[in-house]
């Protein structure tokens, strides 16, 4: 008995870390299954070339770029709400000074804001009729020149809601 429990060890041990490991033989990506919020998709804004990542849902939303150090010289979030609304967005656990625009549903930038890290004080839009919030690193959109009236490319924010599992006219598009 006491021989054996070194040997139970290690078989323990190597079925735990087998059960570790990557399986190498199914394909790394499911085609059917809709693609993460981690996901990069290009967007272009008036006549710049972003790189946004899409957040939908309302775990997603709410998450935003939270504890996060950094992101991309050219990098965001877009927020995409299932109607019109007032926007208003405040930055818990957001460790990055950002810019914030909202946009109406024919993908319109109406207003620019700046927020800070930590910042609870709610950051909200004068208007009412905005679908879309793009956050980006604070001094973008004065940086490149982009401001409202400029508008997003609304075939691309499709596209990149269909590859996320989302249908754009159930949100409205």
């Amino acid at each position: 008995m006491k021989n054996l429990l070194p040997i139970l060890l290690i078989v323990l041990a190597a079925l735990t870390l087998g059960a570790c490991q990557e399986d190498t033989t199914q394909p790394s990506a499911n085609l059917s299954q809709p693609s993460p919020v981690s996901t990069w998709y290009p967007l272009t804004l008036d006549d710049q070339i972003i790189q946004a990542q899409f957040a939908v849902d309302r775990r997603e939303q709410s998450h935003g770029l939270m504890d996060r150090d950094s992101l991309g010289q050219n990098n965001g979030m877009l927020f995409v709400f299932p109607e019109t609304q007032r926007m208003s967005f405040w930055m818990r656990r957001t460790r990055i000074p950002l810019d914030i625009g909202y946009f109406t549903p024919d993908g319109v930038l109406r207003e620019v804001y700046q927020m800070q890290p930590y910042d609870e004080t709610a950051v909200p839009s004068i208007r009412s009729d905005l679908q879309f919030a793009l956050e980006m690193n604070q001094g973008w959109f004065a940086a490149h020149g982009v401001k409202p009236g400029d508008k997003l490319d609304m075939n691309q924010v499709k596209e990149a809601l269909r590859d996320r599992g989302y249908t754009p006219a159930k949100l409205g598009l």
